[in-house]
């Protein structure tokens, strides 16, 4: 890879009825998209800062996608734990949705040495480049850190007959087309996360019926009205809905059980490996310097060991996973590797 991950030595890596055949997917047309949401972004104002001058005082986070998202959620709470530590007194949070984030990043990868300005990444964005053929990827930026992570769970109605994913497994081999999935966009990790367990379970990944919904909430609906027979969901987007007893929750795709519900066993203590995460992290524009690197990894690191990022860390289920430097693009190697293996075996 061409860009410029900085080192960070101070850093450490803490049977159901039959449903009619529907499959949603699709290919963005990456370029009209680019051209509207970059024509949309430049409506914004974003300062230019000096490369001697200091970084924190103003930032600009950019969330590749719409108001409320995940990434969205992201970028807020980390421009929150930087406005209460002072570590980011302006900083401000700037949505360019679409694509999968590359719409963002295509955006991104023309602010040439802006290191006032920082893009959130993570799994999506992985699947996003290699589903909608970006023009643009990783190399076009500066790696900083990858943050944070969380895990989908795979839920079923309440009062569904299916109990344990051995449960859902065999009747699942016998009928491969019979039950209708749902989650996330086509190639969103909680669809990946589908594949990963059908390839795991010996089903052919292509066959899955699968439609796509906006969030846990649409997902939940399709559920108690029976139009889906399970769904796949960011643990913390549906962890209401689960303490409510509206929906069951049959596993979750971590490595080990979630604080707060240890009685929902992973898939990999049921004797299915699900590996993927839905990792979040930040990325620098190109052509920045290692100074400059090295003044947002400063503040990213504050950010993290700050008070008020440990509590949104508990809040929203997610884990701490920081790595930076080579580690961290390597990592966007593998994971890149594995999201473009699922995606060959949905056929998109």
């Amino acid at each position: 890879m061409t860009n410029q991950s900085a080192s960070d030595p101070g850093a450490d890596s803490r049977s159901g009825p039959p449903h009619p055949t529907r499959r949603m997917f699709g290919r963005i047309a990456y370029g009209a998209l680019a051209v509207a949401a970059i024509g949309t972004a430049s409506t914004y104002s974003v300062k230019a800062a000096s490369a001697k001058g200091d970084l924190s005082s103003n930032l600009t986070l950019i969330a590749p996608a719409g108001a409320g998202g995940g990434w969205d959620g992201f970028s807020r709470e980390t421009q929150q734990a930087m406005r209460v530590n002072k570590l980011a007194n302006n900083a401000q949070v700037v949505n360019i949705p679409g694509a999968g984030g590359t719409i963002g990043l295509g955006k991104f990868s023309t602010m040439h040495g802006r290191a006032d300005t920082m893009l959130a990444t993570g799994t999506a964005m992985v699947g996003g480049i290699a589903l909608n053929d970006s023009p643009v990827g990783f190399d076009d930026t500066t790696l900083l850190a990858r943050v944070a992570e969380d895990y989908d769970v795979l839920i079923a109605a309440a009062d569904s007959p299916y109990n344990t994913l051995d449960d859902v497994i065999g009747q699942w081999k016998k009928d491969p087309e019979g039950f209708v999935w749902t989650g996330g966009s086509a190639g969103s990790v909680d669809h990946l996360t589908i594949a990963q367990l059908a390839l795991l379970s010996g089903v052919s990944a292509s066959g899955i019926t699968y439609i796509p919904k906006a969030g846990g909430g649409e997902a939940i609906q399709t559920l108690l009205s029976g139009t889906t027979d399970f769904a796949s969901c960011g643990f913390n987007e549906v962890s209401d809905q689960i303490e409510a007893g509206r929906v069951k929750a049959i596993g979750v795709a971590a490595p080990q059980r979630i604080a707060g519900y240890e009685d929902v066993p992973t898939m990999t203590e049921q004797g299915y490996e699900v590996t993927l995460t839905n990792w979040r992290g930040w990325l620098g524009a190109p052509g920045i310097g290692e100074d400059e690197t090295s003044q947002l990894l400063d503040v990213l690191r504050q950010t993290r060991d700050s008070p008020e990022w440990a509590n949104a860390l508990e809040r929203n289920k997610w884990t701490d996973v920081w790595l930076t430097g080579d580690e961290f693009a390597e990592f966007i190697k593998e994971d890149t590797s594995r999201v473009e293996t699922l995606l060959k075996e949905l056929g998109l």
